[in-house]
This record gives structure tokens, sequence and C-alpha cells, in this order.
């Protein structure tokens, strides 16, 4: 049955063990995520001083901006810095992510060759205090941190931006991840929404398989003609003990986390979903239904994280 024709109604979503939007509000996120937690991880400031609280590796912080008079001093706040990324703390689906790659006397040049001044930044931080990006529309924060220098094992499948590890973690054990490579068509953002790619990765070996993009099987990279298929992940169960500690530190039992490979620094936790969305089931060509059904039926889940990852190994082969 093809994997390309998934979104089809009853029956056929139940022999593939589609995990369905409803039934993810319904039996996984209402019960397991409770209400007050969630502004643990709605706001990424707040979910970076968390991780850094539990000894989890974010990227740095340079300046947080929540006023229109800090943006005066905008010039002051990014110092030296020659690349950057500014984001809205309360910002979904990747909206108002301005990435800086490079420094040019005054101006400041985008991952697609856009130049920029002071003045073009200060907008766009006015835009995300206002509200534009974030969930609601309600008043924000602008975040301004560390770009991360993605490991070179992604440069020839990767379109200018970053790729992330978005993985899902049920009840502290990481069940289903993807990689997420940025194209052309998502000016160089790892957002499935804005036309990135979502690669299946294999659980128990850290492998990657075919992507999905554009609700199309993909076996290479539609911009740079490189395979996507067969990369193994360095450090794959350090990644995968890294998201299931993040379960410890929202309190939350159904989660996505994002995981960044940077060249020196090593994973890095970019930010966690409560709401993490379900294409990740069609990069594996797997459902997500039978991996939760088996993880709902553990009596006891294990403290170590460690122990965790193993369990959701176990899970993901017993499922394939």
């Amino acid at each position: 049955m093809s994997w390309t024709h998934y979104l089809q109604p009853g029956k056929r979503l139940k022999e593939l063990g589609i995990l369905s939007i409803n039934k993810r509000n319904g039996d996984y996120i209402l019960p397991s995520n409770q209400r007050k937690y969630y502004p643990l991880v709605d706001d990424k400031l707040l979910t970076k001083q968390l991780a850094q609280q539990h000894n989890i590796a974010v990227p740095d912080l340079y300046a947080v901006i929540d006023t229109e008079h800090q943006i005066k001093q905008l010039n002051n706040l990014l110092g030296e810095h020659q690349d950057f990324v500014i984001k809205p703390s309360h910002g979904s689906g990747g909206e108002g992510i301005l990435i800086i790659s490079g420094r040019r006397r005054n101006k400041f040049r985008k991952v697609n060759g856009v130049l920029l001044d002071l003045n073009d930044i200060g907008y766009h931080i006015s835009n995300i205090l206002s509200g534009m990006y974030s969930l609601g529309g309600q008043p924000d924060k602008a975040l301004i941190e560390y770009r991360v220098n993605f490991d070179p094992i992604f440069e020839q499948i990767s379109y200018q931006g970053v790729p992330d590890i978005r993985t899902i973690v049920y009840r502290g054990i990481p069940v289903l991840s993807m990689l997420r490579l940025p194209t052309r068509l998502s000016d160089g953002k790892a957002n499935l929404h804005q036309g990135a790619i979502g690669v299946g990765i294999q659980l128990d070996t850290g492998k990657t398989l075919a992507g999905v993009y554009n609700e199309e099987i993909f076996q290479d990279h539609p911009d740079t003609g490189h395979d996507i298929k067969g990369l193994e992940i360095p450090g794959w169960t350090t990644i995968l003990s890294l998201c299931a500690q993040c379960k410890d530190l929202t309190c939350m039992d159904y989660i996505g986390v994002d995981i960044v490979l940077d060249a020196e620094l090593g994973p890095l936790m970019l930010e966690i979903n409560a709401r993490p969305g379900l294409s990740i089931q069609v990069a594996n060509q797997l459902g997500l239904n039978k991996l939760l059904e088996h993880v709902k039926k553990i009596k006891s889940i294990p403290a170590s994280c460690q122990e965790r990852v193993a369990l959701g190994i176990e899970t993901y082969t017993a499922c394939v």
C-alpha cells in the first residue's frame, strides 16, 4: 500500500497504524500533558533556562529583547557576533526566525545571500514583539542566540540551513525520529510546513531512510542531488538519551524534542513541542499507533534515561 496516499479514510488509516490528529489529541496529548505545564515548552526562553538547570546543552543565548526601547541598543546587543539567530520566544511552525550567516561592514547577510541593515533587523524584532509570530498573537520577546554550525556529515544533504532531529517521546521513552532537512523552498529552515524534507530514521541504528517532500517519497535531496538514505547519524544513543531526559524537565508525557548536531559542541536541544505534528509517520512509513500502544502497556517506566532508550529501541524493533 502506497504511503504517498496516506491521507485516506477510516479502514486504511487503521491498517497502516496511522495516528490521526483527533486520536493524538484525545488519547495522548490531553491525558499526558497537563495545561499548567504548557508554558514550560511554549516559552522558548523558559525552556532554555530549564534545560540549563538540568545540564542539557542548548545554543548560547546572546540577548533577550522584550521592549521597543531596547531595539535602539541593537548594535550594542549584537556586539561582535558575526552570525546569530533571532527568534520569537513564543513562536510556532518556524515562523519569525531570522538567520544571519555573516556580516560585512554595517550589513547583515541572511543564509540566502540577502543583505539587511540594522533597521531591517530592528523592524523584524519589532514585529516579533508585537506578537506577529506568537501563539495567539500575544506580545512576545525576541531571543538572539548562537547560530549552530551543523555537523559536516549533513553538508551534502542540506540546503543552506541547519538540519534538526525531531523525536517523539512518550512516557519518557523515545519512540520515533526523523531528520528534517532545509531546502531552497524552506529558505534554509528545517520546518516541514515551510518546505523542508522529513527523513525517517531507524530508531535502533540511527540510519536514515527515504524522505518525504511535498507528500512525495524522495531518495535524494531535491536541491543538492545527494542521497539522503543510509546516512548513519553520529552519537545516536546519546541523542535519544537527551530526548528522554527532556521529559523530566517538562513533566509532560507526550512531547516532540528537536535536537541539532553542532560540529564542535555536539548535540544541542533546540526546543520542545507539546503538540508535535504527525508527518513523522510518513517520513518513516510507519504509523505511531502500534508504538504508542506498546509503550502504554509498560507497567513500570524506569527512571534511567539509558534504560528508557533501550525500551524505545525494543519497542521500535518489535513494531517495524
